[in-house]
């Protein structure tokens, strides 16, 4: 792929990222990539600030509704589903505006590291959720700041499906989240 200028509208919850990146893609013949780790979901509409159906025909917007709910979808193949997306914009004529509040996403799709679909493993997830079920939350937390302290600092102990996931990827690949998040930061800009 080659090295397309793009725009990127970041920012916290509520500050008003979707109206400017609409405002922005009919100023400047551009075209929403959604860089929102909720709005991936079909039907999970509320609270996820979603734009209208009169938004989506004013401007063709992207990665909004792509995975069931139950559907396992990782920060690779957002990078991947969201380079097709700004590859097709981009091609067209059209400028990719990327749009959202999901720093991990958007850090890895600006970086030129490819990566890899994250190991999984539906045993050890599940034997995960069970100690947070029966032995608490504050238990599984404590079990990842034994073996990924800067994850365990990073994550609320009532984030069990983070804290989950960090110990899934220690426990399947043999890495912390931590070392594979530094290494995820090493490559250059794509944009």
């Amino acid at each position: 792929m080659s090295k397309h200028r793009i725009l990127a509208v970041v920012g916290s919850t509520a500050s008003g990222k979707s109206a400017l990146a609409l405002a922005l893609a009919e100023r400047l013949n551009g075209e929403i990539v959604s860089c929102d780790s909720m709005q991936i979901y079909r039907r999970m509409d509320i609270g996820t600030a979603k734009p209208t159906e009169e938004e989506r025909k004013r401007v063709p917007h992207h990665l909004i509704d792509v995975v069931e709910p139950d559907g396992s979808f990782s920060c690779a193949d957002y990078v991947s589903l969201a380079a097709e997306a700004i590859e097709d914009c981009a091609t067209r004529g059209k400028l990719p505006i990327v749009c959202g509040g999901t720093g991990l996403y958007l850090d890895a799709l600006l970086r030129k590291n490819d990566l890899e679909p994250m190991s999984t493993d539906e045993k050890v997830r599940q034997a995960l959720w069970e100690i947070a079920e029966t032995r608490g939350a504050e238990a599984l937390w404590q079990r990842l700041k034994e073996v990924d302290p800067e994850s365990a600092e990073a994550t609320h102990p009532n984030n069990v499906k983070r804290v989950v996931r960090a110990l899934e990827i220690y426990e399947v690949c043999g890495v912390t989240k931590t070392e594979l998040d530094r290494r995820s930061r090493t490559g250059g800009e794509r944009y």
